[in-house]
């Protein structure tokens, strides 16, 4: 079996620092001192792999690209380059290269939506099944793996025959909406990909209706009835719609899939990693809210990535209170987490369980998903 191997070197550059995308935005990025992070985490998924085929007695062959979208990764596992690219690269790149390496039997790529939309645009056949290590800032589509190491289960249980494969949509953010404040995600086609409910993320659904609002608005007093009870209570706003709501009802305007964070009446708006870790070491009770993307279930490491391991510490697992409506917790069974840091994520997995906001001093626990 042949497995084409592509990174998005700049993918998930921006995240940290609150980009909302790290598309023409690589070199600010890095001049800001931004780290990558597709690349570190193919290597991750590669030396899964590795372990997981080696166990089996099973061989099979690797072409990848020369440097940083691809050959820089893999470290000593074997591999074919059959393709160059300049150092710096932009959208074009991932479609050559693709369009070069068509004739795999799998493509194994890191990066965001946008690098998924570069590949279903160059694949000529176009059932050819693709899985992505999450690597980007943003990851709606249905074709990512829930971690590295998920992808590198997929791909080999994929490669022994015990997958089946699935048509699953790609989505990404409407640049056009978002551009005039609007948050919306659009499909954009559909891919082929291994068929895993535990291993794959699956798509983002949108599942809050006009119906929720009375929730929304309970969930809401909640919040605000803590702010009144503590003035002085540091609470640190996810993204997302609910929690975009529930901010408004509290009175101030949050940013667009962005991080703020409000101290009685005082607003900190579209807050980076080296920001929040600034307030967090002032003198103040904290409370992170977050709200877990609808069909996917993650809680940590969509969308969010300012919180960086070094800021969740800091903040604690015990002062993070998940949000969700009834029509939300529909589409769940557990929450997902994804904080780039392997320690980390066990022990949020030792803990089993996390709790849930559901409505006016109403709480739940939900498991917390193992890998």
């Amino acid at each position: 079996m042949l497995i084409a191997v592509l990174v998005n070197p700049d993918a998930g550059l921006g995240g940290k620092l609150g980009f909302k995308g790290s598309d023409g935005r690589a070199k600010e990025a890095r001049a800001a001192g931004a780290e990558d992070r597709a690349g570190p985490r193919m290597t991750e998924c590669l030396e899964r792999l590795q372990i997981l085929l080696e166990q089996r007695s099973i061989e099979i062959d690797f072409i990848t690209i020369e440097g940083r979208m691809g050959s820089d990764w893999f470290g000593v596992i074997n591999h074919q380059i059959v393709h160059q690219t300049n150092v710096e690269t932009i959208a074009q790149d991932t479609i050559d290269a693709i369009r070069i390496m068509n004739h795999a039997d799998l493509i194994l790529y890191s990066g965001g939506d946008g690098t998924t939309r570069d590949i279903i645009s160059a694949l000529d056949r176009k059932k050819t099944p693709i899985v992505g290590v999450p690597g980007g800032v943003k990851m709606h589509s249905g074709c990512f793996a829930a971690t590295p190491r998920a992808a590198a289960e997929v791909v080999c249980a994929f490669v022994t025959g015990e997958l089946m494969l699935s048509s699953t949509e790609v989505m990404d953010l409407d640049e056009e909406v978002y551009a005039q404040g609007i948050w919306k995600v659009r499909m954009y086609g559909e891919a082929m990909t291994p068929s895993s409910p535990r291993w794959m993320q699956g798509a983002k659904e949108a599942v809050e209706s006009a119906s929720e609002e009375e929730t929304i608005q309970a969930l809401a007093e909640h919040i605000q009835d803590l702010r009144i009870e503590n003035p002085e209570l540091m609470i640190i706003w996810g993204s997302g719609g609910t929690l975009r709501t529930m901010a408004e009802l509290n009175n101030f305007e949050p940013t667009l899939l962005g991080i703020d964070i409000t101290i009685g009446d005082v607003i900190y708006k579209d807050l980076n990693e080296q920001q929040i870790l600034k307030h967090l070491n002032e003198e103040h009770q904290c409370l992170l809210l977050l709200s877990p993307m609808g069909g996917q279930g993650f809680l940590i490491g969509r969308g969010n990535l300012q919180l960086s391991p070094e800021v969740l510490r800091k903040i604690g697992l015990d002062n993070i209170l998940g949000v969700a409506t009834s029509a939300k917790l529909l589409s769940l069974n557990s929450l997902r987490i994804d904080t780039g840091d392997r320690a980390l994520d066990e022990e949020f997995i030792e803990r089993k369980y996390l709790k849930l906001l559901q409505g006016y001093r109403t709480t739940r626990i939900m498991r917390v998903a193992e890998d």
